[in-house]
């Protein structure tokens, strides 16, 4: 079979303006409590899209940690090339796709780190192993196997058991700017529900939906 001739009918549910809520993190909290409960393998997983500071996009699978009134919440270290690339331009977008549930929504906003101290209470809730990693590992930089697994066994050593968090690594906030949720449908109609935010406004009121075109 030619990869032009894979399809997949979209037939499960359906979007509705009438049937989603008005403020776009509540009606997100019910889908992904929704993912929760099904076969998602990876419920949290979402794309995590940036512009370096050369005006080159890249996207990477990360894991959502919170999400709250203030926006969506990841880790990271902060010298790795999506830290470097939000450093320069502290925009992004988000993706997560749930495929048993036919459901795609995608988040753009603006990102900023979080504190120190809202990155100290995350990092020393991590298992052990992962503290020591995030030590060991200069992301996106050439190492070896071989010097990535010595560099864990004497940080191990040296760090013990309480290791304190490395001080270029921690989390970050995306406040969303726009919401686009997408439910999979018959014939590539697919349902598209967009929350857009206005700015000047902070009640649940501020955000408008607007169906588009699939």
């Amino acid at each position: 079979m030619s990869l032009a001739d894979i399809r997949q009918t979209y037939q499960k549910f359906e979007l509705l303006e009438s049937a989603v809520l008005p403020d776009p993190f509540q009606q997100f909290n019910q889908w992904l409590e929704q993912a929760l409960h099904s076969e998602v393998r990876e419920p949290t997983a979402m794309a995590l899209a940036t512009v370096d500071a050369d005006g080159q996009p890249a996207a990477r699978i990360v894991l959502l940690k919170e999400v709250s009134a203030s926006g969506f919440v990841f880790y990271t270290n902060y010298e790795s090339r999506k830290g470097l690339a939000l450093t320069a331009h502290p925009q992004a977008s988000l993706l997560f796709f749930w495929p048993e549930l036919e459901r795609q929504v995608r988040i753009e906003g603006r990102v900023t780190p979080l504190s120190p101290e809202e990155s100290d209470a995350y990092y020393q809730s991590r298992p052990l192993g992962s503290r020591i990693g995030a030590w060991a590992s200069p992301q996106s930089r050439p190492m070896t196997h071989e010097a990535l697994a010595e560099q864990v066994q004497a940080l191990t050593r040296r760090l013990g058991t309480d290791p304190e968090r490395p001080p270029f690594w921690g989390g970050y906030c995306l406040c969303p700017q726009r919401f686009e949720f997408w439910q999979g449908r018959p014939s590539r109609l697919h349902d598209r529900l967009v929350y857009t935010h206005d700015a000047e406004a902070k009640a649940v009121a501020s955000w408008h939906i607007t169906r588009i075109a699939p």
